[in-house]
């Protein structure tokens, strides 16, 4: 059954969601320097239940303030646990259980193939996202040049075993599901859809840390921990899930999962700009096969050729 009720194709991005799309991978880039100082004494289900948590009390506050309403997502609550489940929890656990075997270049890779289990997903469950050979050829271009962008990397993480490179292509396909439950919310603004999303995983989270973790020593970070927790829930995680859910609405599902595919050049540039990382040959030559790619899956440059 198909998730949309429209018929009519999706047409080209406009500039506007190239600009949220451009904004997204940068911010979500930008959390992995987050995330590599809060790990360094925060336990990593501890630390997802503080970006959840906190980036939800935000979005409540905002909404408060702002509106519109949060009532706007309880008939839908059991909806929304179901995207907490697929679009957090699950993938989450799956990368960090992944990550404890593989080298974060194959991790990055195995998660750049988002777009093309999304795009499977949407061919299958939508009237209006259908695979074309634009966004084959696309999303092939755009993993390789993950592939050669992250080099080196890469090659330290290809020896580790089976389960682990299933748990992060398994946390792909979650994400691409989520992507499919996301188109649901019809109608629903994207300020009430990360809220609900961001609740729900709070729910779940906190009885999964309390059984692993129990009470003890959770609030013991030192202050710049705490300052990229916060960073990490607020700007990382609230603000752009708002982004994110109104990529979907505007974009289409396909169209949001190639932000995957934009995250590891963003962390990478990001490292050159701010921390004075080497930025080596290959690493622009991935960048630009990316760039390569994300042109094709749009289809005006080469439908007008």
């Amino acid at each position: 059954m198909a998730v949309t009720t429209t018929t009519a194709m999706r047409g080209p991005m406009v500039l506007k969601d190239w600009a949220q799309l451009l904004l997204l991978g940068a911010i979500w880039g930008g959390s992995f320097f987050f995330a590599r100082i809060a790990v360094a004494e925060v336990p990593p289900l501890v630390l997802v239940l503080f970006r959840v948590a906190i980036a939800a009390l935000a979005l409540h506050l905002y909404l408060g303030l702002r509106g519109p309403s949060f009532r706007l997502a309880l008939p839908q609550a059991g909806l929304f646990f179901l995207l907490a489940l697929v679009n957090n929890v699950i993938p989450f656990s799956l990368i960090f259980a992944g990550q404890t075997e593989l080298g974060a270049g194959v991790a990055s890779v195995l998660n750049s193939t988002t777009p093309f289990w999304t795009l499977i997903l949407a061919n299958a469950l939508t009237s209006d996202e259908k695979l074309s050979w634009n966004k084959l050829a696309g999303i092939a271009l755009g993993i390789v040049g993950t592939a050669v962008m992250i080099g080196p990397g890469l090659l330290a993480g290809l020896g580790g075993p089976v389960w682990a490179k299933f748990a992060l292509v398994g946390a792909s396909l979650s994400y691409a599901v989520a992507l499919m439950i996301a188109r649901r919310f019809k109608g629903v603004p994207s300020p009430v859809i990360a809220t609900g999303q961001l609740t729900a995983s709070t729910i779940i989270m906190i009885p999964i840390v309390l059984l692993g973790h129990g009470t003890a020593n959770l609030f013991s970070a030192s202050p710049p921990v705490w300052a990229a927790v916060f960073a990490l829930a607020l700007l990382s995680t609230a603000f752009a899930y708002i982004l994110y859910f109104n990529l979907v609405a505007s974009a289409g599902a396909t169209n949001a999962s190639l932000v995957t595919l934009i995250v590891p050049a963003s962390a990478i540039l990001l490292g050159f700009l701010f921390l004075g990382e080497r930025l080596e040959l290959f690493e622009l030559g991935g960048m630009a096969l990316i760039a390569l790619g994300l042109v094709t899956i749009d289809g005006r440059l080469f439908g007008r050729r």
